[in-house]
């Protein structure tokens, strides 16, 4: 009998392209600007700086555009060219860049959901009258408002010629800044200064001090309020 370690199934390119499409729906921003954009570059270029792929010897390219074409952000990580003639980016790298954002703005979905649904139905961007111009590669994801369903406002997208790790390094980039904007508009709220409520205090009324030690005293407080009412002339009668 065989004990061996059984290597996990990888996710189908159906399961990735719905996977891809619920990010989609889920990342969307509350607004957009022009320093969320440089922001949003920035910890793009730290990530992949920081990442394996990085170390070892990879290069990636970074455009962050409006879905009109004004760029926002735009940066290389990396050298065209070192002693050895090898680069960590190619001069083709901004031209694949720049097929992936346009695949963006044509469909309205991340370069990668395209792909995927494409591999899912098996076709190939030839049979589905896509140009050559078109860069079918991961990487690129649309910038949605959470009150403008009608088109995406941006393009985030990165190339390093990695499909799978230029994607997963945007959304999580992506998601990471949500929660950020997210925390940032809902501070916590203030430690409570609740003061506490002061005790009356004690009373000083011979009566009621009578009424506490005393509840059986009040037949003769009523009998005292009755006596009240007699004249002097009727007490000395009653004497007599």
């Amino acid at each position: 009998m065989f004990n061996g370690f059984h290597s996990p199934i990888p996710p189908s390119d159906a399961e990735l392209a719905t996977q891809t499409l619920n990010e989609e729906s889920s990342y969307r921003f509350p607004s957009f600007s022009a320093n969320d954009a440089v922001t949003l570059g920035l910890s793009l270029r730290k990530r992949f700086r920081a990442s394996t792929r990085h170390a070892k010897g990879k290069g990636l390219v970074i455009s962050i555009q409006t879905i009109a074409g004004h760029t926002l952000f735009a940066c290389t990580v990396g050298d065209l060219g070192g002693i050895s003639g090898v680069g960590d980016v190619s001069l083709d790298s901004w031209t694949c860049l720049d097929g992936m954002i346009a695949v963006v703005r044509r469909t309205g979905h991340s370069s990668y959901y395209v792909e995927k649904g494409m591999g899912a139905m098996g076709k190939t961007p030839k049979q589905l009258g896509i140009p050559g111009d078109y860069r079918i590669n991961g990487g690129a994801f649309p910038v949605w408002l959470e009150n403008a369903p009608c088109c995406p406002i941006a393009v985030i997208a990165c190339y390093s010629g990695s499909s799978a790790d230029d994607h997963h390094l945007v959304v999580n980039s992506i998601r990471d800044y949500l929660k950020k904007m997210a925390r940032d508009s809902n501070p916590p709220p203030p430690p409570s200064t609740s003061t506490a409520v002061p005790m009356p205090a004690p009373s000083t009324d011979r009566d009621s001090a009578m009424w506490m030690r005393e509840p059986a005293a009040s037949s003769l407080m009523h009998g005292r309020d009755d006596y009240s009412h007699e004249t002097e002339h009727d007490r000395r009668d009653y004497d007599q």
